[in-house]
């Protein structure tokens, strides 16, 4: 294995990515945790249908960078671009995730039980954030450690609130 040497401004640029990304999560009402992907994507189908549209779910669990707990990270799938409205998969770009993928989340945190998790990983449409309702995202780090694109920012059905 060779190794090699990280010069500072590339260490100090990277502390600095991430502590505007989670100040932008805590402006926004949110939680923000970064992690891997330790299970998942699985899919979950709604309960109950809010104006005709199945409200599925995709969970991952997720490894905390921050307390090395494990958290059952909840998606709304309408959130994500490839939205199946028959809510039998996991939409795209959701379908792309895997386990030792690092991802970053903002969002609200829950517990069930002992079980702890994190939900309202999505855009709140334009709404005023809330810790209740934050303005949240689900992103995964490219291969240089920044993150991508939210994977949670589809509005197309933001008309069902």
């Amino acid at each position: 294995m060779k190794l090699f040497a990280v010069p500072a401004f590339f260490v100090l640029a990277w502390g600095t990515a991430h502590a505007d990304e989670a100040s932008l999560c805590r402006a926004g009402g949110g939680t923000y945790l970064t992690g891997s992907v330790t299970a998942g994507p699985r899919f979950a189908h709604g309960r109950h249908p809010l104006h005709g549209v199945e409200l599925s779910h995709t969970h991952l669990m997720v490894e905390s960078d921050q307390d090395k707990q494990a958290y059952d990270v909840a998606i709304d799938d309408v959130f994500a671009a490839g939205y199946d409205t028959a809510g039998e998969n996991v939409p795209a770009p959701l379908s792309t995730l895997r386990a030792g993928q690092r991802v970053e989340i903002c969002g609200r945190p829950y517990r069930d039980g002992a079980r702890l998790g994190i939900d309202w990983v999505h855009t709140n449409c334009g709404a005023a954030p809330t810790v209740r309702k934050p303005n949240g995202w689900l992103k995964i780090f490219g291969a240089n450690g920044t993150p991508g694109p939210n994977l949670e920012s589809s509005e197309e059905y933001c008309r069902l609130w």
